[in-house]
């Protein structure tokens, strides 16, 4: 219902239609927020640790990131096309296979809070990687001359490249941290985990990355559609690091 709302409010911009929306994403995120909390309590583990429970963080996260993003920068115009990748992160978690995984080896608030924090950062760079795709697109229809009435709706380049950069800025500060806290989770397994496991290497390489773009982005021969495509390239390492790297290359860190 929210999706819709912020479709009519793209193409009509009635102001109560996308606070309804808003609203209701609200609520929605609430809702889902105990069924986390349910799964946790019945799994007497983080609810998370499994296919299913990481994609279903990563879509509640996601709406998070883009509320509190939409309330800071006070812009819902990019809501409808947001929403869409929320919801396919909800029915990819139901249409995950059902993997009966032991619980974690390690338990405790900082190995939880390292893995919300590290999963927050993909929603964040995830949530960059969409307003860099909106810029790219609204670019190129200016360019182009091909305005219509919902061009007009949408925010300005520049907000727009405000929004991907804190975006990024969120992931930078959730990801040092989480990765912290994931050495310090790993100091107490007594050395049956390594330091250099291919997880690890990743996401020093993603800190480097993203760090990188947050420079560029501010300077004058980067920013704009240029910052943009970095974004989206940073983020292309991102989902091999939650693919490819958790699956096949890490030994600890399957879904998260």
């Amino acid at each position: 219902m929210s999706f819709i709302l912020y479709l009519r409010f793209l193409s009509t911009g009635n102001r109560f239609t996308g606070r309804l929306g808003t609203l209701l994403l609200a609520l929605g995120l609430v809702a889902h927020y105990f069924a986390l909390l349910e799964r946790s309590r019945g799994l007497h583990t983080v609810p998370y640790h499994d296919l299913y429970g990481a994609m279903s963080l990563i879509g509640w996260l996601l709406a998070l990131t883009y509320l509190g993003l939409e309330i800071y920068e006070r812009q819902r115009s990019v809501g409808a096309f947001v929403l869409p990748f929320i919801l396919v992160f909800f029915l990819a978690a139901h249409l995950a296979p059902g993997d009966r995984l032991p619980p974690p080896e390690a338990h405790g608030i900082a190995f939880a809070f390292h893995i919300t924090l590290s999963i927050l950062a993909y929603t964040a760079f995830a949530l960059s990687s969409i307003l860099s795709l909106i810029f790219l697109g609204e670019e190129r229809l200016l360019r182009s001359h091909k305005l219509g009435n919902m061009v007009w709706r949408l925010p300005p380049l520049e907000l727009l490249e405000r929004m991907s950069q804190s975006s990024v800025l969120v992931g930078l500060v959730a990801i040092a941290i989480g990765t912290v806290l994931g050495f310090v989770t790993m100091d107490k397994l007594e050395g049956q985990h390594s330091y250099f496991d291919a997880k690890y290497v990743t996401t020093l390489l993603l800190l480097v990355l993203y760090a990188g773009y947050f420079f560029l982005a501010r300077t004058a021969a980067w920013r704009g559609a240029r910052a943009s495509k970095l974004c989206i390239f940073n983020f292309v390492i991102v989902v091999l690091s939650f693919t490819v790297v958790n699956l096949y290359l890490s030994h600890s860190h399957r879904y998260f």
